[in-house]
């Protein structure tokens, strides 16, 4: 019985009562972030409350009973470590938290006493079931994998961009604190200014009326462009070199043996 629950959620199976499994869940996933941006509208909200209702209580049944079964599962999904353990790990994982939180948000007020204000909140939890849906899509699992293996560089190229909006903040601070002292007052307040000119945004709330001040911008805008493209290229050029790589043979033709192109590319 246990072994036909894990073929039936386990995504990997990919038996066709499994990709029906999968449909159910990623409709309802859909289906409740929709549900969330109808609750919006007062009117319709209003008029059809109990609807709405029902079908939470149905999405919160039906993503309850689904991480239930994968926590009597979990022994199956790790096999290499005792029941006990395999429960927690699943449990700890990143997909098992993302689960528990998901559902969360209809627990709580019955576990705790909390006001209409904080319950509204915590409601909005519920958009992270946006994130199972990298469970059941192989292309935002590609992605999720590309995001960890290139997490260093990603940290660098952030961390560069942190020091040159902190820089540039200074300095558009010190170079028009006296032109414009409303507008900035003190570092922490003219880092608005420096996020929105590297991002280039550009609101035009605040902007620089010094000679100091325009060349500190103009220099900021062309280091953004640079800068700010960093991220993209690293996770582009990772999502491109993951593609390349299930397009190669897994195994060698000759002996039959697998091919580790990993270590391939390296050398």
């Amino acid at each position: 019985m246990k072994r036909k629950i894990y073929l039936l959620i386990e995504t990997s199976c990919g038996s066709r009562s499994s990709k029906i499994f999968d449909s159910l869940i990623m409709v309802m996933i859909v289906l409740s972030v929709i549900e969330i941006i109808i609750e919006s509208f007062s009117g319709f909200e209003s008029n059809y409350h109990q609807y709405l209702v029902d079908f939470e209580v149905a999405a919160i049944t039906i993503f309850t009973l689904e991480y239930l079964l994968r926590i009597y599962v979990a022994d199956l999904t790790y096999p290499d470590v005792s029941p006990l353990r395999a429960r927690l790990r699943f449990m700890s994982s990143s997909y098992g938290i993302i689960d528990l939180v998901a559902i969360l948000p209809a627990f709580l007020p019955l576990l705790l006493l909390v006001d209409l204000r904080f319950l509204r909140l915590i409601r909005l939890i519920r958009l992270l079931t946006l994130f199972k849906l990298n469970r059941y899509t192989s292309s935002l699992r590609l992605i999720g994998q590309v995001v960890k293996e290139r997490l260093p560089e990603l940290g660098i190229s952030l961390f560069i961009i942190m020091v040159i909006t902190l820089i540039t903040a200074i300095l558009i601070h010190y170079a028009e604190n006296e032109a414009q002292p409303d507008k900035f007052p003190n570092v922490i307040a003219s880092l608005w200014w420096s996020i929105i000119t590297l991002t280039t945004v550009g609101y035009g709330d605040i902007y620089p009326i010094t000679h100091f001040g325009k060349l500190i911008a103009s220099t900021t805008s062309i280091l953004s462009i640079g800068f700010l493209a960093l991220p993209a290229g690293i996770i582009s050029s990772g999502f491109i070199e993951k593609i390349q790589q299930s397009k190669l043979p897994s195994n060698c033709p000759h002996c039959g043996k697998a091919i580790d192109h990993q270590s391939s590319a390296d050398d």
